[in-house]
C-alpha cells in the first residue's frame, strides 16, 4: 500500500455513501456467528482491520465487546463510522494505518478479523507483511478470521484488481503457525443487487 492506494480509498468514501459500497452488510452476519464460536470473554481485544465504515463494530459493542480496535486506511472511512455510533465512538481505539506497515503493538489481540482487505493485497511482499503483522498482534492460541473473493468471485473490486481463494489456498498463505478450525462460504448480495462469492477461514494461532 501507498499514497496512491491511500487517496484511492479516500476518493470511493467521499464519493460514496457507505452503505452504497459494494462490499456493505446491514450486518457482518457470517462474521458475528464466527466471534462468537470463539467464546471470547466481553474484556478481549478484537481488531477489525479495514473496519472503517463496516456496521461490525456496532453490533459488537451491542453484544458486549468492550476492547474493540478498528483499524483503517481511509480516515474517511473510519469518520463515517464514528459519526454513525455517536457517543459509542468513544468506546472504539480507531487507528488510521496502513496494515502492510503499521507497527500494532505485540500480542495486543484476542481476535483478528478482516473482510475483504486482504484479497486486496496482490504482491507477495505484502501479503508476507500482513501475516507478519497477524502474528506480531495476535497472542498465541488467539482467533483470527479471514474472507475473501472466493476463487468464482470477482476479478475486480472498486477498480483495483483481487486475489481469489479458495478455502485451502487462504490458509496456505498464512501457513504452518495457524491452525484451521473452519471455513464457509458466503454469498454476498451487493447493495447494487450483484452476487458475490466469499470465502472464510476460521483459525488460531499455535502455542509454541
Amino acid at each position: 500500500m501507498n499514497d496512491a492506494a491511500r487517496a484511492h480509498w479516500e476518493t470511493v468514501y467521499t464519493q460514496q455513501a457507505p452503505d452504497a459500497v459494494s462490499w456493505f452488510q446491514p450486518h457482518a452476519q457470517h462474521s458475528l456467528d464466527l466471534i462468537a464460536r470463539t467464546g471470547l470473554t466481553p474484556d478481549a481485544g478484537i481488531i477489525d482491520i479495514g473496519g472503517g465504515a463496516s456496521t461490525l463494530v456496532d453490533d459488537l459493542l451491542e453484544r458486549g465487546h468492550a476492547n474493540i480496535s478498528v483499524l483503517d486506511l481511509s480516515a474517511s472511512a473510519l469518520h463515517a463510522a464514528q459519526m454513525r455510533l455517536g457517543a459509542d465512538a468513544g468506546r472504539v481505539n480507531w487507528i488510521e494505518a496502513d496494515i502492510t506497515t503499521v507497527a500494532l503493538p505485540a500480542q495486543s489481540c484476542d481476535l483478528w478479523h478482516d473482510r475483504a482487505v486482504f484479497h486486496f493485497l496482490t504482491d507477495a511482499a505484502q501479503r508476507a507483511a500482513y501475516v507478519r503483522a497477524v502474528l506480531n498482534a495476535v497472542r498465541p492460541g488467539g482467533h483470527v478470521i479471514i474472507a475473501t473473493f472466493a476463487e468464482d468471485g470477482p476479478l475486480q473490486c472498486s477498480g483495483l484488481p483481487v486475489m481469489r481463494y479458495s478455502a485451502d489456498a487462504l490458509h496456505s498463505e498464512f501457513g504452518a503457525p495457524f491452525e484451521l478450525l473452519e471455513h464457509r462460504r458466503e454469498t454476498h448480495h451487493t447493495p447494487a443487487g450483484a452476487v458475490q462469492q466469499f470465502t472464510y477461514c476460521y483459525c488460531r494461532t499455535r502455542i509454541g
